[in-house]
């Protein structure tokens, strides 16, 4: 049941934040509130210690911290920044939380360089008839759910959790 939740709940919450960013521009609150709800009833099933807990929800405070800051400024969006700082608590205070963040810069920057293509060709694009969702042509603000979203499939197979529950599998 832990592995399931493991290897289900993030993924999914991670695949319904990009899909809505992509198509809506925003991420429902209920997924950074699920991500956060189901970390704290799967770590301790996963064999977390407290100190572990601990360190997992400091990861999450750091990382909100910069989101609130770029928040702030109007850098960020909210939506991004919560799901973001939910994320980082899954990965913890540990190296597969710094190649998680990397990965989003990465795939963030390239995600911003393929929407400025799309809206530097916009006239090309609806006269095609492409099915591209008006505020991806219109606008300055990114999906960010989607590079958070790439990132965390990419990395999420070197978290500490997934590694738990490797373990317990094997």
């Amino acid at each position: 049941m832990t592995q399931a939740l493991i290897f289900v709940v993030f993924p999914l919450c991670l695949a319904l934040a990009a899909f809505t960013d992509l198509f809506t521009m925003t991420i429902p609150n209920r997924v950074p509130a699920i991500l956060l709800a189901a970390f704290v009833i799967v770590a301790p099933l996963a064999g977390l210690s407290l100190t572990d807990i601990g360190l997992h929800l400091a990861a999450g405070l750091l990382v909100f911290a910069a989101c609130f800051a770029l928040f702030a400024f109007n850098i960020m969006g909210g939506g991004d920044a919560k799901l973001l700082t939910a994320s980082a608590v899954w990965f913890g205070l540990s190296m597969s939380l710094f190649d998680f963040l990397i990965c989003v810069s990465f795939f963030g920057g390239m995600l911003t360089l393929g929407i400025l293509a799309l809206r530097s060709n916009a006239n090309v694009i609806l006269a095609s008839r492409l099915p591209v969702p008006n505020h991806l042509l219109e606008g300055g603000k990114v999906p960010y759910g989607i590079a958070i979203g790439a990132a965390a499939f990419a990395t999420y197979a070197s978290s500490p959790l997934m590694m738990a529950a490797l373990g317990k599998l094997g």
